[in-house]
């Protein structure tokens, strides 16, 4: 059996302050998106999902896409880029317009639509997405195709993000200088959203909390769009500074002993087992000088956690996620591989928490199957999904079908002059 015709390419960037990886997906001619070829490079030049080495964090887009070009055996020249930075702000921009009971058609979508582009504020920001929805008819929510049914009203929920521009441009300045065009820049928290939240759980309610190296960012999904956005300037790089500062250890040292030994949650035999260490001047002492109980470094990655938690219970509460009934926590990110951090979540939230793993990908490797791979997995199905976009959306008079004398009449000369 011959194997599936790969019809696109999608490749994705993911530019974080711990790692840039990339990954090149297939999506062949039954649906399937297949990966093809990943990469992976230390992230040397962003703080807090900011750019703050420009010619280093170019030098890391570069390698890894090289990489992942020779796994794939391809050469790519356009990708799709996260944006994780702290300056997301996410707004639902909603207009309705009458019809008095007459049936919808395209052209009453589109102006609406229209209308509703018009509407959005950016107040000095740019504009990431601005995606319709679902429409209203007479007050009725949820509806997905109303053309062709009958309304007194017709309205539309536009979800909408926006960003500082000069961490955007910073950002694209450094793929272009990698020699790679920027389809588009996707906010991190809709494209970990895709890899990692059901429909269903969109629709119900659901806050997405993605634990990254220099920011943790907390989204809220209700009613199948993200209505609430808020990061937090802590990461997991935070735990690891902790241990390296507690016990006088380099920064590599303690990033192993925090994934090695590390865990969010305490047990008595943590105060017997020993983990050696080796001090940043090499002068290691006799006795326990070089020693240190596990309890002693679990003891200070729940200090940093007590801190995150604090501040993740606060933004869902800021954003109106009291109710704990039906409403659960997904983890996600690089720090969400931490032994015993859901059950540690679920005991200072108080709700319901999982681990967010990508899925919708055929072939992903395991070392990328992951929560610290879920943006990277979600910005591909963001690319291979082409959503709308009132961004690029055409004006309203170019979508009807029907076509007035004029029209015509220019369509039919430029098709005698092509062919004479």
């Amino acid at each position: 059996m011959a194997p599936p015709k790969v019809e696109k390419l999608i490749t994705a960037i993911d530019i974080g302050s711990w790692k840039v990886s990339a990954l090149i997906a297939g999506k062949t001619d039954t649906g399937e998106l297949a990966i093809l070829g990943t990469g992976q490079r230390e992230s040397r030049g962003v703080r807090r999902g900011y750019i703050a080495d420009m010619e280093r964090t170019e030098m890391a887009v570069r390698e890894t896409v090289e990489q992942a070009e020779r796994v794939a055996g391809l050469n790519i020249e356009d990708v799709w880029v996260s944006f994780s930075g702290g300056s997301l702000v996410s707004d639902v921009v909603t207009v309705e317009r009458g019809l008095g009971g007459y049936r919808v058609e395209q052209a009453d979508i589109d102006d609406l639509l229209t209308t509703g582009r018009q509407s959005i504020d950016p107040d000095g920001r740019i504009v990431l997405h601005a995606q319709p929805t679902c429409f209203t008819l007479n007050g009725t929510e949820g509806v997905k195709r109303p053309l062709g049914m009958h309304a007194d009203k017709l309205g539309v929920d536009i979800h909408v993000v926006l960003a500082d521009g000069a961490p955007l441009a910073n950002m694209e300045m450094c793929v272009r200088g990698a020699y790679l065009d920027v389809n588009a820049v996707v906010a991190a928290p809709i494209a970990t959203g895709l890899a990692c939240l059901s429909e269903e759980e969109r629709d119900l309610g659901v806050a997405l909390v993605e634990l990254g190296a220099g920011v943790t960012n907390v989204s809220l999904y209700v009613g199948g769009m993200l209505v609430g956005l808020h990061s937090i300037p802590i990461g997991a790089s935070d735990i690891t500074d902790d241990i390296a500062s507690a016990f006088g250890i380099r920064r590599s040292q303690a990033e192993r002993m925090k994934c090695f030994y590390g865990s969010a949650m305490q047990s008595r035999r943590d105060f017997r087992e020993m983990i050696e260490i080796a001090p940043i001047s090499g002068d290691v002492a006799a006795g326990e000088g070089g020693k240190i109980t596990r309890a002693a470094l679990v003891g200070v990655i729940c200090e940093r956690l007590n801190q995150l938690m604090a501040e993740v219970n606060a933004a869902l509460k800021g954003m109106g996620f009291n109710s704990p009934v039906g409403r659960q926590v997904v983890l996600t990110g690089g720090g969400a591989e931490m032994k015993g951090i859901a059950d540690y979540a679920q005991s200072a939230l108080g709700r319901a928490v999982r681990i967010g793993r990508p899925r919708g990908l055929a072939a992903l490797p395991e070392a990328h199957s992951g929560p610290a791979f879920a943006t990277l997995a979600g910005l591909a199905l963001y690319g291979a999904s082409n959503p709308v976009d009132l961004r690029s959306m055409t004006p309203a008079p170019q979508t009807v079908h029907k076509m007035g004398a004029s029209a015509w009449w220019q369509r039919m000369m430029g098709a005698l002059k092509a062919n004479y």
